[in-house]
């Protein structure tokens, strides 16, 4: 169950790996900070107050801020890791799948858009999520962890799929894996609540699915005598 994320922990030194992790780290906090910012600004810019209460206002704008900031950084991380996944999973393969052959699946344009789409379904899922997190935190935070668990899970795992076999396949594949990939999706969703941990969710994230991907192709070619159609090792 915990080996993919093992493995893609025990690859952390890979210098792949550190390039693209100072990259996202840099991209992420530069986001965050923005975001954390320009929530500030708005707020102060809204009251328009001034004196103690000015200050007040800011004081409960800025912790607004952090707490959105907080809030939406699993999107953002997630947008920054679909410009690094194909590099980060061709390393993956590189050490533990030198014996397979150079990926031939979906369009580049369709995995593009693919892994943006991951991004969006977080972000607009998260927000929804806020109205429940507000009026009931208990309840609002587990259906957060929920949404981010499903739509990380599935989409860093179509992502990494698209890279060796069609959309269709790929959307196959997962439904017949939807429990094992929903499970990382959890613990990767849940380390996104944890700072510092967050910042190597992209990474961790798509070297732990190319795994998750492995264990999935080597089940349906054993379940089917063979290579399953349109899954390309």
């Amino acid at each position: 169950m915990f080996a993919p994320l093992a493995r893609a922990i025990g690859q952390l030194d890979d210098p792949v790996f550190r390039g693209v992790m100072v990259r996202g780290i840099g991209w992420s906090v530069a986001c965050v900070v923005a975001l954390h910012a320009g929530a500030a600004w708005i707020v102060h810019r809204l009251l328009g107050m001034h004196g103690l209460l000015a200050w007040g206002a800011d004081i409960v704008g800025a912790i607004g801020a952090s707490l959105l900031a907080f809030w939406l950084f699993l999107p953002v991380a997630a947008a920054i890791g679909t410009f690094y996944f194909d590099r980060i999973a061709a390393a993956v393969e590189q050490r533990f799948y030198p014996f397979l052959p150079p990926p031939n699946g979906a369009p580049l344009l369709e995995q593009v858009w693919d892994g943006l789409a991951v991004a969006l379904r977080v972000l607009m899922l998260n927000i929804a999520a806020l109205v429940p997190m507000l009026l009931l935190p208990g309840i609002g935070l587990m259906l957060g962890w929920a949404i981010a668990a499903y739509a990380i899970g599935r989409g860093l795992f179509v992502a990494v799929a698209m890279r060796r076999m069609s959309r269709l396949a790929a959307e196959s594949l997962y439904r017949a894996n939807r429990g094992a990939v929903w499970a990382h999706g959890g613990i990767l969703a849940l380390a996104a609540y944890i700072p510092v941990m967050n910042l190597f969710i992209p990474v961790i994230g798509v070297a732990a699915m190319v795994h998750v991907l492995d264990v999935a192709l080597t089940a349906a070619d054993g379940s089917s005598g063979g290579a399953a159609p349109g899954l390309v090792r």
